[in-house]
């Protein structure tokens, strides 16, 4: 007994006479895969592991958003934004440990620069002892079990307010993106669990 030969809409069936079967190819990696993607990374801290986790929202899906200044007063409130404050950094401090007590694990800091110390090359982005850094350093120690994420962006660093470093009225993009790269290893090196680029400079993801 032989096997019809079937078509659908005039294809060829695969398994019939016409179309026999032959051997699989062995699989191979692809791009992404292991070892060149490892997913260990979203499971090495418990914040980051409820972070991500499947299809239920909670106060663990939530990421606070902060903002930091130098000033005297503890609080200062955003004239533009009705209930959201700028904290100094132990206001910051007393304020995200009271988030993480109501189940809130992550915040991200941005940090309100001082006018004096914005310059057109933003130099103050890399600054280790800046603002952000020194707020990073002040939560890991006083709030350890809380994720910071921080913003890669030269915006919050230059006089003009340009997201780049600019001449002659235009963005220099690969040069900006070797300031993002200091910017971001000196986040890093602060004790940052997530960099978060914001800048729209091509490549800068890659490169960092």
């Amino acid at each position: 007994m032989t096997t019809p030969k079937l078509r659908t809409a005039g294809l060829r069936l695969p398994f019939t006479e016409e179309a026999p079967r032959t051997p699989q190819a062995p699989a191979t990696f692809l791009p992404g895969q292991y070892p060149a993607v490892r997913m260990r990374r979203t499971r090495a801290a418990d914040w980051l592991r409820r972070l991500v986790a499947e299809a239920r929202l909670s106060a663990d899906d939530l990421i606070w958003p902060v903002f930091v200044h130098e000033g005297p007063q503890g609080r200062e409130p955003v004239p533009s934004m009705p209930g959201v404050w700028r904290l100094s950094i132990p206001a910051l401090i007393d304020a995200v440990g009271e988030a993480a007590a109501l189940g809130v694990r992550a915040v991200a800091l941005f940090p309100v620069v001082p006018p004096e110390r914005k310059s057109p090359a933003g130099d103050e982005a890399w600054r280790p002892d800046n603002l952000c850094n020194r707020a990073v350093r002040a939560l890991k120690k006083a709030v350890p079990g809380v994720g910071i994420i921080c913003d890669v962006a030269l915006d919050p660093y230059t006089s003009h307010g340009h997201d780049g470093l600019v001449r002659d009225g235009r963005v220099l993009n690969d040069e900006t993106v070797e300031v993002l790269c200091r910017q971001a290893l000196a986040e890093a090196e602060a004790g940052v669990d997530v960099i978060a680029p914001s800048d729209m400079m091509d490549g800068r993801v890659g490169r960092l």
